[in-house]
């Protein structure tokens, strides 16, 4: 969990699309969808309608849909840049696999565990607290050494900020930038680690957009940004997130799904790969600002995966 608080670097871009609304869209409740019959009907439409419900929402919603075996897609607000929030640790983790392929490193080696850093803005130092952080257990290996696989899982699974600013200084953040650019992520930009206060009053933060999030979890589901291994291990981690109260949180019970989250006051992602066991597996991206109430920021997520699920299944 982070304490920085963001701003909006642009105004609000509303869906283009003109459809039908789904179900009547409850204002003031968690769910963004009420009263739907069976979701699995007229799969198109009602992913058109999803798109409706989500422009006349207050809140800014950009959704990224991508059908892994097919040219199907559902794009709302795909360019909107947001802060990242943790999503960036997903490209700091496929920076460091490819070195590992490389040659460059090994994941069983290890670095000391250090809760100070250095602010990319003026090199003044900045300390983590385990207060503020979704694991605490790092805090307590302090000047241990701890490796690399494990810092990796804890950075995933449990979105440990210190094991993420340990990892950042060996994966390079400008590294980190031009990695996701070679994949095809035109605009997403890794500056730093995270709790860099004077850095985030200087308007430096890591940002993204739904569309380069599901480029490169498209690149990494079809094992285009590492070996096949290194892909394998990667989304394996991923399918461990611990955090489960957006995609995953109202699909059907045994779903696998890779992904990470993210979230700070008043922003809340979520961006992974699905693997529905009767259809192939698809890429979603959901990232929102503006929402007061973190659970209903939860809420409206979990319905909108709901709905881009039942109608990726209906169409195969």
């Amino acid at each position: 969990m982070v304490l920085e608080r963001w701003r909006p670097i642009r105004p609000f871009l509303r869906s283009a699309v003109a459809a039908v609304v789904l179900c009547t869209v409850a204002v003031g409740i968690p769910s963004l969808l009420t009263g739907c019959g069976d979701p699995g009907e007229g799969a198109p439409d009602a992913l058109a309608r999803l798109a409706t419900s989500i422009s006349e929402r207050d809140e800014e919603i950009a959704v990224y849909y991508r059908d892994l075996e097919g040219t199907d897609s559902f794009l709302v607000n795909p360019d909107l840049r947001m802060h990242a929030a943790s999503t960036m640790k997903v490209p700091v983790m496929i920076q460091l696999f490819q070195d590992r392929d490389q040659g460059l490193l090994s994941l069983d080696d290890s670095m000391e565990v250090t809760t100070t850093f250095s602010s990319i803005v003026d090199g003044s130092p900045y300390t983590l607290s385990a207060e503020v952080d979704g694991d605490s257990t790092l805090y307590e290996l302090e000047g241990e050494e701890v490796s690399y696989r494990r810092l990796l899982d804890l950075m995933i699974t449990y979105s440990s900020n210190l094991a993420t600013n340990l990892l950042i200084r060996e994966a390079d953040a400008e590294r980190v930038t031009a990695t996701m650019r070679a994949l095809g992520a035109d605009s997403i930009q890794v500056l730093r680690g995270v709790e860099d206060g004077p850095a985030f009053r200087a308007g430096l933060s890591n940002t993204t957009t739904a569309r380069d999030l599901g480029v490169i979890l498209t690149a990494l589901a079809r094992e285009e940004v590492a070996t096949p291994e290194s892909s394998r291990e990667m989304m394996e981690i991923m399918s461990r997130q611990h955090w489960r109260t957006k995609i995953p949180a109202k699909l059907p019970e045994g779903v696998r799904v890779a992904h990470k989250t993210g979230r700070i006051t008043e922003i809340s992602h979520d961006a992974g790969i699905v693997y529905p066991p009767e259809a192939p597996p698809y890429v979603v991206v959901i990232l929102t600002r503006g929402f007061r109430d973190g659970q209903v920021a939860d809420s409206v997520a979990a319905d909108i995966s709901r709905t881009i699920y039942d109608a990726h299944v209906a169409r195969h």
